[in-house]
C-alpha cells in the first residue's frame, strides 16, 4: 500500500510516474502467437486492382483523388493489391469500356476492380465510382456511387474516403472502413500541449484548443460531438470539455483535487476518470456525461488511473493499479464490483479496450528493474484465456495504444524516432506507418466511427 502524504508535490509526482511516464509489464500467464485478430484470421485477401481513375476534366485533383483511394485500400489490411505496373495501359471510365478479361486473367489475375472517373463540373468535384467482380462476367457489378463535393484537394481527399470505405465494407464482411474517422492527440506546442487532431492517415494536420496551458488524454464521444480530456486550469487538474457543436469549451463541473484520464461509455452517457477528489488519492470515479452524479468505484490508497470501458458491453472497465507496488491491470464490473487481476510482475500500464471487447491492448515491459534490459513494448492480450502476443519490438518506447472502431488497427505513441511522435499498425503489429514528424505528439485517441 502507497502511504498516505500530505504534500500535494509528492501525490502529483507519485501521479505522474503512473500516468505520464513510459511503463511495462510481465505476465504469469502463456504468451502464444496466434491470437486472430481481425487481420490474421488465416482467409486469403481478397486481391484487388485500383485503376487510375479517368479525368472528367483539365481541372481539380484527380491524383490525389488516385492516391489516397489507393493507400485507403492498401491501409485497410484485408486486400491483397495489384500493382499499377501490372494494369492495363487503358482505364476504363465506365461501365461500358470495361474488358473484364484483361483484368482478371494474367498479369493481373484481379478478383475485384475498382475504376471510374473524377473531374470538375458545374463547380462541383465530381466522382463516379465502380466496383466490378473480375470474375463473374455474368453480373460483374458489384458496387456503383456518384460523390460529389468541394473543387479542392480535401474534396478530392474526402470522395476517395468515401468510396474506400464502400469498397471495405462490400467487402470485408460488413465491417464498415475508417477511412472517413479521425484522431485525436496533444502536441506540444512551446511550452503549452494542446489537442489536435488528423484524418486517420495523417492528413489535415490542425490545433482543437488554444487554453496556453497542458492539456492530456483526449477522450472523443462515440457520437463525435463533445472531447473530454484533463487540463491545468485556474483550478487545478480538471476534465476539461471541448463541443464540436458551438466550436468552443463549455461548461463543466469541477470536482476538487486533481482529476484525469477520462473515458466513455460506449452509449456515450457516462465518463470513467482517475480522480483524487474524494480520499486524497487517486481512484476511479464515474459520472454522467453532463457531470452529475460522481460514483467512486474503487477507494483504496492505489492509485488506480487510466479506466478504459468495454466497448463492446459498456459493462466493465480495465484501469491500472499499484495496490501491489508496481502499476499492473485490472477489470472490474461498472459498478466496481468483480475486481480482477490481469496481470503480475513488471509495469503495466495504458490498457485500450477492442471494439468487439475480446482484447485489450496496453505497454508491457517484461523485464522491470534496475540494469534489466527490454524496452517499452506494445502487447495484446486475449482477455478470456489471458494470453498475449508482442505487437512492438525493441522500437523505442511506445505507449497509449488505441484501436480504430474496424478492430484491425491501433494508433500509439512511440519514442523510436528520438521524439514522441503517433504511429498506426495493423493490430497484429504489421504495417506500421507514422503519422507525425514535427514536435512532440503523443496520447491518441481514435474516434468512434
Amino acid at each position: 500500500m502507497t502511504p498516505r502524504t500530505s504534500s500535494t508535490a509528492t501525490l502529483r509526482r507519485r501521479i505522474s510516474a503512473f500516468t505520464f511516464s513510459f511503463c511495462a509489464l510481465s505476465f504469469t500467464t502463456y504468451a502464444q502467437d496466434n491470437i486472430l485478430t481481425g487481420t490474421n484470421t488465416g482467409a486469403d485477401r481478397i486481391r484487388i486492382a485500383v485503376a487510375d481513375f479517368s479525368a472528367l476534366s483539365t481541372d481539380g485533383f484527380k491524383q490525389t483523388f488516385d492516391t489516397v483511394l489507393q493507400n485507403d485500400l492498401v491501409n485497410a489490411g484485408i486486400f491483397d493489391i495489384v500493382s499499377k505496373s501490372l494494369l492495363p495501359q487503358q482505364s476504363p471510365a465506365t461501365p461500358q469500356q470495361m474488358q473484364l478479361q484483361q483484368w482478371s486473367s494474367a498479369p493481373v489475375n484481379a478478383a475485384m476492380v475498382a475504376f471510374g472517373s473524377y473531374g470538375v463540373q458545374g463547380g462541383h468535384g465530381v466522382v463516379n465510382g465502380w466496383l466490378f467482380d473480375a470474375k463473374n462476367s455474368q453480373y460483374p457489378q458489384v458496387l456503383a456511387k456518384q460523390y460529389t463535393d468541394e473543387p479542392t484537394e480535401n474534396g478530392a481527399r474526402q470522395m476517395a474516403h468515401k468510396f474506400a470505405d464502400e469498397i471495405i465494407l462490400r467487402l470485408g464482411g460488413g465491417i464498415p472502413g475508417i477511412a472517413e474517422t479521425k484522431i485525436y492527440y496533444i502536441k506540444q506546442t512551446g511550452s503549452s500541449k494542446e489537442v489536435w487532431a488528423m484524418d486517420y492517415d495523417g492528413a489535415n494536420q490542425h490545433a482543437v484548443t488554444h487554453l496556453g496551458t497542458i492539456s492530456l488524454s483526449p477522450r472523443i464521444s462515440p457520437d463525435g460531438s463533445r472531447l473530454a480530456f484533463s487540463a491545468n486550469n485556474k483550478t487545478g487538474w480538471d476534465i476539461t470539455m471541448y463541443s464540436f457543436d458551438l466550436n468552443r469549451i463549455v461548461g463543466f463541473p469541477h470536482f476538487g483535487g486533481m482529476n484525469f484520464s477520462p473515458s466513455w461509455s460506449p452509449d456515450g452517457a457516462k465518463l470513467a476518470l482517475s480522480s483524487t477528489s474524494r480520499n486524497g488519492y487517486p481512484n476511479i470515479l464515474v459520472i454522467d456525461a453532463s457531470g452529475g452524479n460522481p460514483r467512486r468505484l474503487t477507494s483504496g490508497q492505489g492509485p488506480d488511473i487510466s479506466p478504459t470501458w468495454n466497448r463492446k458491453t459498456g459493462a466493465q472497465i480495465a484501469f491500472v493499479s499499484g495496490r501491489t507496488g508496481l502499476p499492473q491491470i485490472y477489470t472490474m464490473e461498472g459498478d466496481g464490483t468483480n475486481v480482477q487481476r490481469l496481470t503480475d510482475q513488471g509495469y503495466a500500464v495504458s490498457p485500450n479496450w477492442s471494439p468487439n471487447g475480446q482484447f485489450l491492448t496496453f505497454s508491457w515491459r517484461r523485464n522491470y528493474g534496475p540494469g534489466e534490459p527490454g524496452l517499452y513494448d506494445l502487447y495484446l492480450m486475449d482477455i478470456a484465456s489471458k494470453q498475449w502476443v508482442q505487437l512492438t519490438h525493441d522500437a523505442g518506447f511506445n505507449d497509449f495504444p488505441c484501436w480504430s472502431p474496424d478492430g484491425r488497427h491501433i494508433v500509439f505513441q512511440s519514442h523510436r524516432t528520438g521524439t514522441d511522435q503517433i504511429f498506426s499498425m495493423l493490430a497484429d503489429g504489421t504495417n506500421v506507418k507514422q503519422l507525425t514528424f514535427s514536435g512532440d505528439n503523443s496520447q491518441p485517441d481514435w474516434s468512434w466511427k
